[in-house]
Order: C-alpha cells, then structure tokens, then sequence
C-alpha cells in the first residue's frame, strides 16, 4: 500500500496542524501557508474547505490513502451509532496504530515499518499487515 512520501514540514504547514508526531514538525517557525501566495491574507474558509481540511488532517495523521479512508467511511456508515464516533473506532484498532499507542514505536510511520519487517505476532501468528484490524481480546 502506498503512503505520503513528500515533504513532511509543507504539509503541517498547509494543514495547520502537526500530523506527524515527530518533535520536528510541532513547532514550526513559519506560521502560513507554503507556496508563493502563502504570506498573503487568509481567507475564511467555506463548510465544504474545513471539512475536507479535517478529512486530509485525518488521512495523513493515520498514514492511509483516499480509497483506504473511503472504504473505512463506508464501514462505519454501515454500522450502529454516530459515524464519526464508529470511523474513528475502526482508525484505532488498526495494528499500526495500537503499537504506536502502545509505546512500542515513537511514531505511526515507524509502527507501519516495524509490522513490516514481521516484528509482531497476533494471536501466536506473524502479522504484516499495518492495516490489519485488531478485535477486542486479540493477544
């Protein structure tokens, strides 16, 4: 599965917020937008712009593409109860994810690489696969 290669620092730049959770990127000197028209004034956003604002924030926060976050979207419509509650749900029992809030790994990125390289075992089973879903009782 692919992930976000590009320029790390631009990207929390754009999306105003750290969504990587290296120190480096917290404190970022330069408080606009990148780009050449980046110093210029802001303007308000409409609905549509911060929602998909939030979106990206989300997408690159947990490292997964469109069709990944799509089909995820679709999963938690599908089910009981408010959507975003049930979206974030399934986000938070992807293996990747629980290693990194587990404290095994000191970012998401580096969670994704150490299920890579079959560092894990789920329920006495290799699992290489930073996507896969973790179920209440899993060991």
């Amino acid at each position: 599965m692919a992930r976000y290669t590009g320029p790390r620092a631009r990207l929390c730049r754009r999306l105003e917020f750290p969504v990587f959770e290296s120190p480096k990127f917290g404190n970022i000197r330069k408080n606009y937008p990148p780009g050449q028209h980046g110093q210029g004034r802001r303007r308000k956003l409409s609905n549509y712009g911060v929602q998909l604002r939030e979106k990206q924030r989300i997408k690159y926060l947990y490292g997964i593409m469109e069709k990944q976050f799509r089909n995820y979207f679709k999963n938690a419509v599908k089910q009981h109860g408010p959507t975003g509650h049930n979206l974030l749900i399934v986000l938070e029992s992807r293996l990747d994810n629980s290693i990194y809030r587990l404290g095994l790994a000191p970012t998401r990125s580096s969670a994704r690489q150490l299920v890579n390289h079959r560092h894990f075992l789920v329920n006495d089973k290799i699992v290489n696969i930073p996507s896969f879903q973790l179920a209440p009782g899993d060991v």
